[in-house]
């Protein structure tokens, strides 16, 4: 039976309550480990990803800029924040380049787990427009 580290327990503070529910749930019997790798931040941290593949090196992996458009990561004014980013956990480290069969096989399983308790999940994988495989969050 899998669990969380203390780095992915640390990255689920101040997240909804509903989507750590679902997320430990599905810890407990994942097909493929998984890490929490981001959950809440900060408009500068938004703001810095933003960045990425415009005014900074390396791929553009959101499109909300933190202020105008702000992401679920960000905290709303319920002091909360509703998404996270995972990543796959396997051969003893954290897997950023996992093909995109895995990703898919945990937010699917993390997905089935948050239906059985009665909420919704969205998966960035699922996404039309833009691709965000490592991203959860909850719609309800």
């Amino acid at each position: 039976m899998a669990k969380f580290s203390k780095r992915s327990t640390d990255n689920l503070k101040c997240v909804h309550p509903k989507l750590i529910h679902a997320l430990s749930e599905a810890i407990r019997d994942t097909p493929v480990d998984f890490t929490i790798v981001s959950g809440v931040r900060t408009t500068a941290e938004q703001q810095a990803l933003y960045a990425q593949g415009r005014s900074k090196p390396g791929p553009v992996v959101t499109n909300a800029d933190g202020v105008r458009s702000k992401s679920n990561h960000q905290v709303k004014a319920d002091g909360i924040g509703y998404a996270v980013d995972f990543y796959p956990y396997y051969n003893g480290s954290v897997q950023v380049n996992a093909p995109a069969h895995m990703f898919e096989k945990i937010a699917r399983h993390v997905q089935a787990k948050a239906k059985a308790l009665g909420y919704i999940i969205e998966w960035g994988g699922d996404w039309k427009s833009f691709k965000d495989a490592p991203h959860l969050e909850l719609k309800s």
